[in-house]
């Protein structure tokens, strides 16, 4: 069984940074794609960035220039460094991988169980 387990979130000020962290336990061979999604109240889920397994990255038009994704595969672990943070950045913050079990390799899509991130103006 493989979890995702998401922290650093909680509540800073507009303008103010944030680094998430989401660390990859459990029978793993390697890890695909590894994303950042969020979710606020009311609105559906979007993704804000993700980052491949050579580190090539994707952002969201909203958190571009702002927002840094990064992994460190030898902990199977990703970030996400926040700055400039806007009160519109207010959401429940989801990592989600692709993870490769191995006997026999099969792909699973996993997701964290997610971390609040708010931000007040």
């Amino acid at each position: 069984q493989v979890q995702l387990v998401e922290s650093g979130g909680g509540l800073a000020q507009a303008g103010g940074s944030l680094r998430l962290s989401c660390a990859a336990s459990g029978s793993i061979f390697s890890i695909n794609d590894m994303c950042w999604y969020r979710q606020a109240p009311g609105k559906q889920r979007q993704l804000v960035a993700s980052i491949t397994t050579d580190g090539s990255t994707n952002y969201a038009d909203s958190v571009k220039d702002r927002f840094t994704i990064s992994r460190d595969n030898a902990k199977n672990t990703v970030y996400l460094q926040m700055n400039s943070l806007k009160p519109e950045d207010t959401a429940a913050y989801y990592c989600n991988a692709g993870v490769v079990i191995p006997g026999p390799y099969r792909i699973f899509e996993v997701w964290g169980q997610g971390t609040l991130v708010t931000v007040s103006s």
